[in-house]
């Protein structure tokens, strides 16, 4: 299976992920919410420092349980740019 090379974009909304669960986590250890989530804490360093910028849904599923987030605040904060009319970013 050939992976399709992340965009720009892709690798950006990756980066705001990681700021938002790392934000969320605030003083708690990193091990204390990998172990919470259920995955490792060498995953969860991977996506707050945008080495993993595409996450399995189950993951950020779990990560946000564990932080007590919802999902929506995760989709509003990492989702596309909006876009005006004809298809281009808003400025």
């Amino acid at each position: 299976m050939v992976r399709v090379p992340l965009t720009p974009a892709d690798r950006e909304r990756g980066e705001r992920l990681g700021r938002l669960l790392r934000e969320a986590r605030a003083d708690r250890s990193l091990v204390d919410v990998a172990g919470a989530a259920g995955i490792s804490a060498e995953t969860l360093r991977k996506i707050e420092t945008g080495r993993i910028p595409t996450p399995a849904f189950f993951t950020v599923s779990a990560l946000a349980g564990a932080l007590d987030l919802s999902l929506d605040v995760l989709v509003a904060a990492t989702g596309p740019a909006p876009t005006t009319g004809r298809g281009a970013p808003a400025a």
